[in-house]
């Protein structure tokens, strides 16, 4: 297992970085305002179309939930992009010993309210508008090993170049006050998946 690493300079330099990529390829970022509970951290479950996902979501995530931010991603994404591991990354490979390692070590940076682990439950790349959004049992298993300890927000990401050269990303937050721990990820996915199917009818009914 790959884990993010701490390191003051490469951090900044990556941050800044991360900003400046997602500040250049896209001619805004809009997004809802969401509550935010202090005493928690937040589990931030999300679509997974493109490379663009998590750095969009970092970038949200400094403008309003401000936290601690990591992501899961594969094994080999993190080997390929190297830099990841700097802005929060770390890994998980499927179908293998790693991944029960991977997922405990979600669990607990969710016991600090500081932090928040964003989760791809389609484990990899989706068309942007696909009508039903898969989900792995992972990220259920770690909502049941820190319960009671974050806050659950979905998110459906968007973009469209309207009439501009550069796309705009549309970041659509719903706080989740339901209680899956107890449930089967049928009943997590169907409720993302609402969230998700409300967000793509908004989007389509944008208008610049």
């Amino acid at each position: 297992m790959v884990y993010n690493k701490k390191n003051i300079f490469f951090n900044r330099v990556i941050h800044y970085y991360v900003k400046w990529a997602v500040g250049r390829h896209f001619h805004e970022m809009l997004f809802n305002v969401i509550e935010v509970d202090k005493s928690k951290s937040i589990l931030l479950i999300a679509n997974h179309f493109s490379f663009w996902d998590g750095l969009i979501l970092y970038c949200l995530n400094e403008k309003l939930l401000k936290k601690k931010y990591h992501v899961m991603v594969e094994k080999e994404t993190v080997h390929k992009l190297n830099y990841l591991k700097f802005v929060g990354a770390f890994s998980i490979t499927k179908k293998s010993k790693d991944i029960i390692e991977s997922l405990n070590y979600a669990a607990e940076l969710l016991n600090d309210p500081q932090n928040l682990v964003l989760i791809f439950p389609q484990g990899k790349l989706f068309s942007n508008y696909v009508e039903d959004v898969h989900f792995d049992k992972g990220v259920l298993r770690i909502m049941q090993k820190a319960v009671g300890k974050f806050q659950l927000v979905f998110s459906s990401i968007f973009i469209q170049y309207f009439k501009h050269k550069r796309p705009t990303a549309t970041v659509y937050l719903k706080s989740e006050t339901g209680n899956f721990t107890d449930k089967t990820i049928v009943e997590l996915k169907e409720a993302y998946q609402q969230h998700y199917s409300n967000s793509k009818l908004l989007q389509t009914k944008f208008d610049i």
